[in-house]
């Protein structure tokens, strides 16, 4: 039988792997008060690790023969709840500024070590029964985006949240190396 329901429900094990089971466990970097505690417990929302392979063309009597060329990674999104202290909110704005300072427009050289200003961030998929079924680790982390927090006065019965767009080296998992 060409759909059977039965047979999909055969086929995908143990219920399938839910989304809203995972964890992001970034540490502090040495110039922002980040609290990784706070932040694994806030980190509302994030996006398993993006890879890219180029393709390189090369045209031979007519026709293209495509090649695998570099990879890339994408971004790391991920958002994040925001609480009346503004603690994660203030210290993902005091990393940004670090790198980047508002009026100066330069790097704070003695607040940021040569790449002292990344760290490596852990997402965790758990499945059901709480075992780890996947784990990336996303070496040489920083916020690229501090996105904005929308406020309204519609807005009932919400927690604010903002997102923050990191850019990375690359990741591993436990299937990569």
């Amino acid at each position: 039988m060409a759909f059977s329901i039965d047979q999909f429900r055969a086929n995908l094990q143990f219920g399938g792997a839910r989304p809203n089971q995972f964890d992001v466990v970034m540490p502090a970097p040495p110039i922002a008060s980040l609290n990784q505690a706070d932040f694994t417990f806030k980190c509302r929302s994030a996006s398993l690790p993006e890879e890219n392979l180029g393709v390189i063309v090369v045209p031979y009597f007519g026709r293209q023969i495509k090649l695998a060329g570099d990879r890339t990674f994408g971004e790391f999104p991920v958002t994040v709840f925001n609480d009346e202290d503004w603690g994660l909110r203030s210290s993902f704005e005091q990393w940004s500024n670090a790198l980047n300072g508002h009026l100066s427009n330069l790097r704070n050289a003695a607040a940021v070590p040569t790449l002292g200003y990344m760290v490596d961030a852990t997402l965790t998929q758990y499945g059901k029964a709480g075992t780890v079924i996947q784990q990336y680790k996303m070496i040489g982390c920083w916020p690229s985006t501090v996105g904005p927090i929308q406020l309204g006065w519609d807005n009932n019965d919400t927690i604010e949240t903002f997102d923050v767009v990191f850019q990375y080296q690359w990741w591993m998992s436990a299937s990569t190396s």
